[in-house]
């Protein structure tokens, strides 16, 4: 594999890459509260303002992009001490903001600015912090809730099956530690998640959409694979040939783990940063991944080994 290459920087904690047919990336600011397009030029262009805290998205079948909404973080921009191996300038979600408006699940139009709230609850328990969003090949869409944690206690995350039109939310695997990013493997049939409490991916075969057959651990999972030391999973891809593609926190790489869940490579970011957040895959024939660099703000892109994993739905409605 090549280097990375920076594509962009000044973006306040990026998440939820979405590539596009021109080379421009979407992703979402959390920090700064939008959803903005960077172009392959380094600019950027913030499309919507999303109140509360716009994390993982992905597009749906009718053009919009769904967007779990983790309610907004505290943040936390420390100075360097002389002591930290990362430096000084790192952005830092800390805790619950505030004037956080609690978890959702939210489709834009983003030509037309339209914001549409789906979910704040399932089965009259409140959502936490959605967190990240994967649609299945029927149009059913797979989310987790990230939960949160407190100076006492923290919540329980849990994975999530929902349609996009908002009819329908079930709640498919609870109790789990924090759970982050979600995937699909290349044929449907399984159902990653990446913990970040844990440092684990579970996952979980389908029976059918929204229907997970229950594994040995909480929340009905298995292991695929859990990583040593203290090392914690941010959001995932897979790629064609059905490797898991781990945004690695505090190791701050991306962890590709192959489906018989070994380690087979670990790639850092070019500075250092505790916050790898996510990645994606585009160009005309999916090779090339793009990477957000949460802490430091920054959007990378690097030439995979093999195409990414085609997602189901790719067509976004944009401005004119």
């Amino acid at each position: 594999m090549t280097q990375m290459e920076l594509m962009a920087e000044g973006l306040g904690f990026p998440e939820g890459p979405i590539v596009l047919p021109d080379g421009s990336c979407l992703v979402d600011e959390i920090k700064s509260q939008a959803v903005s397009r960077v172009w392959p030029d380094g600019r950027v262009e913030q499309l919507v303002h999303v109140d509360g805290g716009p994390n993982g998205m992905q597009v749906g079948p009718d053009g919009r992009v769904y967007v779990c909404n983790n309610g907004g973080f505290k943040w936390l921009e420390p100075e360097d001490d002389g002591e930290s191996v990362f430096g000084s300038g790192l952005i830092i979600p800390h805790g619950r903001a505030e004037d956080y408006i609690g978890g959702r699940v939210q489709a834009i139009d983003l030509a037309t600015g339209e914001i549409e709230t789906l979910y704040t609850e399932c089965d009259g328990h409140p959502l936490g912090a959605p967190n990240d969003i994967v649609f299945d090949e029927t149009g059913g869409f797979y989310f987790t809730d990230h939960a949160s944690s407190f100076e006492r206690h923290r919540d329980h995350g849990g994975l999530y099956y929902a349609q996009p039109d908002g009819s329908s939310i079930t709640e498919v695997a609870f109790p789990l530690g924090h759970p982050n990013g979600v995937a699909l493997s290349p044929d449907n049939q399984r159902v990653y998640v990446g913990d970040t409490l844990t440092g684990i991916v579970w996952y979980w075969d389908v029976e059918s959409p929204g229907v997970l057959k229950p594994g040995p651990y909480g929340g009905g999972a298995s292991v695929l694979c859990g990583l040593p030391g203290y090392q914690l999973f941010d959001s995932i891809a897979v790629d064609s040939e059905g490797n898991v593609c781990g945004a690695t926190l505090l190791t701050g790489a991306i962890t590709v783990i192959n489906p018989a869940g070994d380690v087979i490579d670990v790639i850092t970011v070019p500075e250092p940063d505790p916050l790898v957040t996510n990645i994606a895959f585009g160009g005309p024939d999916l090779c090339t991944a793009y990477i957000t660099s949460g802490g430091r703000g920054r959007l990378y892109t690097m030439q995979w080994h093999c195409p990414g994993l085609p997602l189901n739905f790719d067509k976004v409605n944009l401005p004119s």
